[in-house]
């Protein structure tokens, strides 16, 4: 007896033409008046998609309760993966110093933060959907908040911020989604927003101003209240602290988010060139593979973290507007597999995926144009990446299958 999927076509054809316009562009990145190593670059990420759609396919052909028992001896594979990279672990591109990258003779062969990424998710929505009811204090959330604490600081250590952006992501869509309170979600996340208000003594003042009003109003556990009190009161304080603890080009690409011009010929330079090159680009862009930015390689790391600016150089708005919306019809579809998933387990899986995609392109997208800090965050199925790609499209597999168990659809048929 063997299983034929009922193939979700929206979702599979959308991640392809995602996954194929993604290929079209890292190609063009390479195309440029002095040939460089990027040119080729593209032959490995088409042979990463095909490995990627052969894995979604086997991934597709299994059943959410293997998954779900996979779980948790994946999630602690993961870990090991990722302390490795504290060991022998090594950077690229725009993350030169950090330890992101596992590597055997020299030879990068991926970032165990990828495959960490689905593994949380799937840690994360085993953990939430073994419970009766949401998280209703601080303290129902001590299980969940420690599957992304543990990988969350190990790569925070490598230092990789902008994959700990993507995992806060995950945390807090997750939560949202299993129907966590948002008065319980802000004061959860009130800790980081008193640190980044912190070098404002009037904004910070303000916000715990705030904050006291909504502990009044949410009326926590006494312990709990003041626990979040003063650790609000103490991130504020160790806020400059912190600060020195990060590394000097994390500390300069946080600097130029506010000012570009004020480190122009270094770590304002990237933000620089990626407006000028989305901006140059006009209504219909300059042209397949003739953006004059990118062929001057003026345009830095335009493979991978910036390939979005060789969008807008190039097929102009109206690509930059296909792309999103690809994206966005992607999302749609995601939110429906999960609405109609057959249990709380798939139907958190699902949005889990759709949340770290989401922030990706937030992310990605907001630091080309300069509307956030560059963090190094990669554009899923577009920028180059083998480990990210390969990623991208095992999750694919996972949403295949919980598309396929959902109610209104028959789970398989046999033959």
């Amino acid at each position: 007896m063997m299983r034929r999927i009922v193939a979700d076509y929206p979702l599979v054809v959308t991640a392809l033409l995602l996954s194929i316009f993604g290929v079209a562009m890292v190609y063009s990145a390479g195309v440029t008046d002095t040939p460089t190593a990027v040119a080729r670059v593209y032959k490995s990420q088409i042979v990463w998609l095909v490995l990627g759609m052969v894995g979604a396919y086997g991934i597709s052909r299994s059943s959410v309760r293997f998954i779900e028992w996979v779980t948790i001896p994946a999630y602690f594979f993961s870990l090991v993966l990722l302390a490795l990279t504290l060991v022998i672990g090594s950077g690229a591109g725009t993350a030169a110093s950090t330890k992101s990258w596992l590597a055997v003779g020299g030879v990068r062969i991926g970032q165990p933060s990828e495959l960490a990424k689905i593994t949380v998710v799937l840690m994360l929505a085993h953990i939430l959907a073994g419970r009766r009811e949401p998280p209703k204090s601080l303290m129902d959330l001590w299980k969940p908040a420690l599957a992304v604490a543990v990988p969350w600081v190990i790569i925070m250590l490598q230092p990789d911020l902008g994959t700990g952006i993507v995992f806060i992501g995950i945390f807090f869509g997750m939560l949202y989604w299993s129907g966590v309170s948002w008065p319980l979600l802000l004061l959860l996340a009130s800790p980081v927003v008193s640190l980044i208000l912190s070098f404002s003594t009037g904004l910070w003042g303000a916000w715990f101003l705030v904050l006291l009003a909504l502990v009044i109003y949410y009326r926590p556990y006494l312990v709990e209240g003041i626990v979040l009190m003063v650790a609000n009161i103490a991130t504020g304080v160790v806020a400059n602290i912190l600060w020195e603890k990060l590394e000097p080009y994390q500390q300069n690409r946080l600097k130029v988010f506010l000012d570009p011009s004020a480190d122009a010929r270094a770590s304002g330079y990237h933000v620089i060139q990626s407006k000028i090159a989305i901006g140059s680009g006009g209504f219909t862009g300059k042209g397949y593979t003739l953006g004059t930015q990118k062929r001057l390689a003026f345009l830095p790391e335009q493979h991978t973290d910036f390939i979005f600016a060789v969008v807008g150089e190039e097929v102009g708005f109206i690509g930059v507007t296909i792309a999103l919306t690809l994206f966005l019809i992607l999302f749609l579809r995601i939110t429906q597999v999960s609405g109609r998933a057959n249990d709380s387990f798939s139907s958190l899986v699902a949005f889990g995926l759709m949340a770290s995609w989401f922030v990706h392109v937030l992310v990605n997208v907001g630091m080309t144009l300069n509307l956030m800090p560059i963090t190094g965050i990669p554009l899923p199925f577009f920028s180059y990446g083998g480990s990210f790609m390969l990623a991208c499209w095992l999750a694919i597999g996972i949403l295949m299958r919980i598309s396929g168990e959902g109610r209104g659809k028959a789970a398989f048929k046999t033959s």
